[in-house]
């Protein structure tokens, strides 16, 4: 089976072809050809979007040996995506391949140093520093390890692209005028176990569910990149984004501080620790209050985890930033 003749038949406009040739690989139980069939379920791309299906594809695809579906079902098990969410077979996951797949040995190792519960929730309270009351800006130091932060930092590094925004109306991500950052995003099929813990906490901190958040991002700024003054409340959407949380993973640049204007504050914090902020008034409106900015970075690489918590977590079947997946190339069984 020529499942590279698929992916190219798909780019060209011919799925109905593509999806012959994947086809045939998944009835002859080829693990690739179950896992591309995977993803495109679960994005709808080229077939009607089926989570479950999604799940039982991948799952066949790493019961026949196929790494990348190892770590992707580790995702939907400890998510809930296409099933029920089971954090303690998230880990069995990783277990089955901790001699096979160095990223599960490292996620085990950063797992087994937090202090979490059966469902993967934090059980420890966090050090909050109250930093603004208009905006409500706090500060959690030492929010995440030294070894969490070194993780984020390297499991970026083959992802980073350019850092886009999501377009509500069109219901995808574009390239943002105010921004020259380059962005790693961890949505659905790479929120490994390790990584939706890390987003359990931020859940914790920010009094909110872990499906409320977008994927997870780490932004990269290099000399002279900066995000120009924003607000991260969307206008007009009924699920608004009522809180960000940033997390430093380096400290070993110089400029790049976070500013808010209207509250004279900036905030440039050590490896791991957060910076929560709200993006909205008692009454659900953007405040302008919280009108921020990265300033330029002047020497040095900036790298901090981004997450935008929306009001609601999306309908059932639905994910923030689902449509990603697949705009990487890596990820289809090349």
């Amino acid at each position: 089976m020529n499942l590279a003749q698929a992916f190219e038949l798909a780019a060209a406009g011919r799925p109905a072809e593509a999806l012959a040739i994947v086809d045939r690989g998944v009835s002859a139980g080829d693990p690739q050809a179950c896992y591309a069939l995977g993803l495109w379920r679960l994005e709808g791309a080229h077939v009607p979007r089926d989570l479950g299906a999604a799940r039982r594809l991948v799952e066949q695809a790493e019961q026949g040996g196929l790494m990348l579906a190892a770590r992707a079902l580790s995702a939907f098990v400890a998510v809930g995506t296409g099933g029920e969410a089971d954090w303690p077979g998230a880990l069995g996951l990783l277990h089955r391949w901790v001699d096979r797949d160095p990223l599960a040995a490292r996620q085990l190792q950063l797992i087994e140093a937090m202090d979490l519960d059966g469902s993967g929730n934090p059980r420890g309270a966090f050090a909050c520093e109250p930093l603004s009351d208009a905006p409500c800006v706090r500060r959690f130091p030492g929010f995440f390890s030294a070894d969490e932060a070194a993780f984020l930092r390297d499991v970026a590094e083959a992802r980073f692209r350019p850092a886009l925004a999501l377009d509500e109306q069109a219901g995808r991500f574009v390239r943002h005028p105010f921004r020259d950052a380059t962005a790693a995003a961890f949505p659905a099929v790479f929120e490994w176990p390790a990584i939706h813990a890390l987003n359990r906490r931020i859940a914790a901190a920010s009094g909110t569910e872990a499906g409320q958040g977008e994927p997870l991002q780490v932004l990269r700024y290099q000399p002279g990149q900066q995000y120009r003054p924003h607000l991260d409340a969307v206008p007009g959407v009924a699920n608004q984004r009522i809180w960000t949380m940033l997390v430093a993973l380096n400290d070993d640049y110089q400029g790049g501080a976070t500013v808010f204007p209207e509250a004279s504050l900036a905030f440039r914090g050590r490896t791991g620790d957060g910076l929560l902020f709200r993006n909205v008034d008692e009454g659900g409106r953007a405040d302008r209050t919280s009108l921020h900015a990265g300033t330029p970075v002047e020497a040095g690489v900036k790298l901090i985890a981004s997450r935008w918590i929306r009001e609601h977590c999306p309908p059932p079947g639905e994910a923030f930033g689902q449509h990603e997946v697949l705009s990487q190339a890596d990820e289809v069984g090349q």
